[in-house]
């Protein structure tokens, strides 16, 4: 302070005049030297602090990046990271377990060079994914290791991003789906083979029926006493359905996949119910119980719908009305509830006086196979398909089964369904008469089952139609090399040669006359099991066995106008 004072030229009267002053700026310099010093004594302790922390923190990071490693490293699946070229950043050391590589062996390196065996579509996708930058991807690979073991592996991958929102990169997962996989194809395999159970089953209960039902239409057209025709009607009716409900049971599993579909048409309401009430009319009768059907008179004569599905489950509810019913008996009522211009809904109950069903097995008697007691099958008979197979009807129709009951007391079951308004003003009547008026026609007919062939001979005969049967594909050739025919019904599964085998080299034959002729597919299996391959093999048409009399007669008719046209 004194050399500050001297400099500025005080004289020493002015030093005494402003002692205090100058006194007081020297203390307030001693006093910034002091706090000074004690902010560097401060900052001192203060950087060693930092540096300790410092040390402590990255110690930290070390250990927690250890932890992560160790805990990375004992996951069963692959963690990987890689830059938007599709090179691998970071790898844990799953990736030898999983993909035979190890971590060394794969960082920096493409995912293209480990791409071996997998789906070229896959393959496409994964490029694209780090060519357009999409958010995530998931897909499934088949991958085959350096040893050459497969392994089925699920990727899942997301883009990572920089502090500015660019993507920078991916982050994903790879998981060992092998077993999971393989149960699956194991599972596809074993339903593969069901199905085929199923098909051959199909193909063998529906032959025999044929013959009843064809046997059924025959008597039908030959003499009978009047009071015959109700016998043969039920016969006829009874196998029909028989024959309907064989094709459910064998297409169970279509449920599961909504593979069932409705096939609409016009139905005379009123005739359906007639027939329902004649088929059980001997069972009220021979059980002692009484059986009253009644018809809303209200109801449009003639409706569109499926009338086959209808039937099925209005027969399910009441078999099942007469099975647990002792005595008393069975109301069957058919309500109209709305009518509109184009739409009729209709309310069906089944009331019956039977042992009911307790409110706790209400629930459980829909799904299949479920009994409403544990000895019920044993006392009744039955599967237990009968609910489940009409719920799950009604369903696909839009509509669900309804259930009051009391144990004890009887059940009703009701179910409203919406139908459509047929065009035709004239009602439509089911005819139980088979058609039997002559069809100039020369057939050639593969069967190789005698009871079939026997059906078509008797029909062939009633309607004076000039035909030949052969065992199979091969005699059929044969005949075909000698004689001439108009048209050609071919068995498909047959001993020798096949119907499939057996078209294809009539389809080849130089003879253009004979390698046109119509050939129409006559064949047990269902037509989803062989529509597309009867086209393929230049079918020109399909016809189900067992067969509708009037529809054979209607087809062979077609084909005799042809003829005719032709010539």
């Amino acid at each position: 302070m004194k050399r500050q004072i001297t400099k500025a030229g005080f004289e020493d009267a002015d030093i005494e005049k402003y002692k205090d002053f100058f006194d007081s700026v020297n203390d307030a310099y001693k006093g910034y030297d002091e706090d000074v010093k004690d902010v560097e004594i401060i900052l001192e302790e203060s950087s060693k602090e930092l540096f300790k922390s410092n040390q402590a923190l990255k110690s930290e990071v070390v250990r927690a990046e250890s932890e992560i490693n160790i805990i990375v490293d004992t996951i069963e699946g692959v963690i990987f990271k890689t830059d938007l070229s599709g090179n691998f950043k970071y790898l844990n050391k799953a990736c030898k377990d999983l993909l035979g590589i190890s971590v060394e062996e794969a960082l920096n390196k493409n995912y293209r060079e480990f791409l071996v065996g997998i789906n070229k579509d896959e393959n496409l996708r994964l490029q694209n994914f780090f060519a357009e930058h999409h958010d995530d991807f998931v897909t499934l690979l088949k991958f085959f290791k350096p040893t050459g073991e497969k392994v089925w592996v699920q990727v899942r991958l997301v883009l990572t991003y920089d502090n500015d929102g660019i993507a920078n990169g991916t982050i994903g997962t790879m998981t060992d789906v092998t077993q999971l996989k393989e149960t699956e194809i194991e599972l596809n395999l074993a339903n593969k083979t069901k199905d085929e159970f199923l098909s051959t089953m199909s193909h063998e209960i529906r032959t025999p029926l044929n013959a009843v039902i064809g046997m059924s239409d025959i008597l039908l057209m030959e003499s009978f006493l009047p009071e015959q025709l109700e016998n043969l009607q039920v016969l006829k009716y009874s196998s029909e359905h028989l024959l309907a409900l064989i094709n459910d049971l064998l297409n169970l599993n279509k449920f599961k996949s909504n593979e069932v579909k409705l096939v609409e048409d016009d139905f005379n309401l009123s005739e359906l119910i007639q027939n329902i009430q004649l088929h059980f009319k001997h069972t009220a009768i021979n059980n002692n119980l009484s059986f009253e059907t009644v018809l809303d008179s209200s109801i449009p004569s003639v409706l569109k719908g499926d009338s086959l599905k209808l039937s099925q489950v209005l027969k399910n509810l009441l078999s099942n009305a007469f099975k647990f019913t002792h005595k008393g008996g069975v109301t069957f009522e058919i309500e109209l509830l709305t009518s509109t211009k184009d739409v009729t809904t209709i309310r069906f109950n089944v009331k019956d006086s039977g042992i009911g069903v307790s409110y706790d097995k209400q629930k459980d008697i829909f799904k299949s196979f479920v009994q409403a007691s544990d000895n019920t099958s044993q006392l009744y008979g039955g599967s237990g398909l009968g609910l489940y197979i009409s719920k799950e009807l009604l369903n696909i129709q839009s509509t669900s089964l309804q259930l009051e009951s009391t144990e004890g007391k009887g059940s009703k079951f009701w179910f409203d369904i919406s139908l459509k308004n047929s065009d035709k003003i004239d009602a439509i009547k089911q005819n139980y008469i088979s058609k039997t008026n002559p069809i100039d026609l020369k057939v050639l007919v593969a069967e190789d089952n005698q009871i079939n062939a026997l059906v078509l001979k008797k029909l062939f005969n009633k309607w004076k139609i000039n035909y030949e049967i052969a065992n199979n594909g091969q005699e059929l050739l044969d005949l075909y090399n000698q004689k001439h025919f108009d048209l050609i019904l071919m068995d498909l599964q047959m001993p020798v040669l096949n119907g499939y085998d057996t078209t294809r080299y009539i389809r080849k034959m130089n003879d253009i006359r004979k390698s046109t002729i119509p050939i129409v597919a006559l064949t047990a299996f269902s037509q989803s099991e062989v529509k597309e391959k009867t086209k393929r093999y230049k079918m020109n048409g399909y016809l189900s066995k067992p067969f509708n009399v009037n529809e054979l007669h209607e087809l062979l008719s077609f084909y005799s106008v042809r003829k005719q046209e032709v010539v």
